[in-house]
């Protein structure tokens, strides 16, 4: 009998912003939504400084504090680092 081994697909944007807002947050990966907002996640100033160092980590990416500080949501959040990452393959490549 010849097993099948499935590859998990690699991560999203999207599904790396949400676990590592749920890990920094401990809180169920379930509860974080793209659509969710910092305040309905009880998210606060210190929080958003956790969840900035922790998202740089696991981008390779620096984000700035201030650009940060307009982001009201998740989905913000993920379309600011998804720029952030093209900006630096961009980068890379030339």
């Amino acid at each position: 009998m010849s097993e099948t081994v499935q590859e998990k697909a690699p991560e999203s944007v999207e599904q790396r912003v949400l676990r590592v807002i749920a890990t920094t947050r401990r809180v169920p990966l379930e509860t974080v939504r793209a659509d969710s907002t910092f305040e309905e996640l009880g998210i606060d100033s210190l929080d958003r400084i956790n969840i900035l160092f922790e998202l740089e980590g696991e981008f390779d990416i620096e984000i700035d504090d201030e650009q940060a500080k307009q982001v009201t949501t998740l989905q913000q959040m993920i379309e600011g680092i998804t720029l952030l990452l093209a900006a630096k393959e961009a980068r890379s490549a030339s």
